[in-house]
């Protein structure tokens, strides 16, 4: 055998050379991970530096409140509750109960609390739901959209035990409405005076590309039992892991909640700060109600009030489509599409949003 051919055979690799190899690859794996996060660290650096930001002096988070307590449920899950009362009040003015979506919290309606409250004549009723913001957590099993429409109630029931009201609902807000229409539809023309429904969906949550629920319904429960069980018992790690990669969760919260190109920074970080403290465990224990949604008889009870149905054109999360099969089953309800917004239109069109709300509440 020549020279050459005995320098191909290969020589057993010893254990400094193992280490050494091993050392070599995650040291390149780890300076493609640093530069991946150089990058994005620096484009979010840019795309918050806009001088442009309307809101950049904004104070979002708590608002002025004049009662605050927490309402325990049957299950021992304390739920965060604000009431505000009107400065000028108007004798039959309903009150307003805000009821935000999921992996938010009450501060979803920052800019409609604030009007509201300026305005003065209506009385404001906004809580956090269970798992989200400043509410308790369940303690075992899984959330479910027909408890979150008995929380309503009980919400209801201890902060307006009497009188007109009238219900905001945004995405899973909107869902827990129609849960309690299912649950309590006498409650609709007698106590319940107007509904408005934000960015929601009655139940095709099969048509919708990017709500995890929707994939998960598809592949089965065993899929939904190991996502639970995995945020369940590894939810800090998870969290954790959240937290380091939060410039790609604010590049994402960019894309996928906001329909126009240059969207506020300020209103992407108010977003993306409501997401980021909604634990994992919480998360995956909503996939299956969520999944699982499908309420369209429940909107029977609303067709004897005033209905207002509001949607951004560019929603990605529930699309367009939702909003118009709850019109179509709902035709007298009025129909607000704002362009160039997405998911969270309350926030990004404030104005458009408020002008909509002001008026229906006007027309009661």
């Amino acid at each position: 055998m020549s020279a050459s051919h005995r320098f191909r055979v290969p020589r057993p690799r010893t254990a400094a050379g193992k280490v050494a190899g091993a050392l070599a690859t995650v040291g390149v794996a780890a300076a493609g991970l640093a530069a991946g996060v150089a990058t994005e660290r620096a484009l979010v650096r840019r795309l918050k530096a806009d001088p442009s930001d309307r809101y950049a002096e904004e104070v979002f988070g708590e608002q002025r409140y004049d009662d605050s307590f927490r309402l325990e449920l049957e299950d021992g899950t304390d739920i965060h509750v604000e009431v505000v009362e009107p400065t000028r009040p108007v004798p039959g003015r309903p009150t307003v109960v805000l009821v935000h979506g999921f992996c938010l919290d009450m501060g979803t309606f920052h800019f409609q609390r604030k009007m509201l409250a300026e305005w003065g004549e209506h009385r404001i009723v906004a809580y956090d739901q269970p798992g989200h913001g400043r509410s308790g957590r369940l303690e075992s099993g899984e959330y479910d959209l027909t408890a979150l429409g008995r929380t309503l109630r009980r919400v209801i029931d201890r902060t307006t035990p009497e009188g007109p009201l009238v219900l905001v609902g945004h995405s899973m807000g909107g869902m827990t409405i129609m849960a309690f229409a299912e649950l309590y539809p006498e409650m609709f023309g007698d106590r319940v005076v107007g509904t408005v429904l934000m960015a929601t969906s009655g139940g095709l949550l099969a048509e919708t590309r990017l709500v995890a629920p929707a994939l998960l319904n598809r592949v089965g429960s065993p899929v939904l039992y190991m996502m639970s069980n995995a945020a369940r018992y590894g939810g800090t790690v998870i969290d954790k892991a959240r937290q380091s990669t939060s410039n790609v969760a604010w590049l994402l919260t960019r894309r996928y909640g906001f329909g126009t190109r240059r969207p506020s920074p300020a209103l992407v970080s108010y977003v993306e700060r409501m997401n980021s403290r909604t634990s994992a465990d919480t998360v995956t224990r909503y996939l299956r109600t969520l999944a699982s949604h499908s309420r369209f008889p429940a909107l029977a009870a609303l067709s004897g009030t005033p209905v207002l149905v509001v949607v951004g054109d560019k929603d990605m999360i529930t699309p367009v489509t939702h909003s118009e099969e709850i019109v179509r089953r709902l035709p007298h309800a009025r129909y607000v599409k704002v362009d160039d917004s997405g998911h969270v239109v309350m926030l990004e069109h404030a104005d458009e949003v408020n002008a909509a709300l002001t008026e229906f509440l006007e027309g009661l």
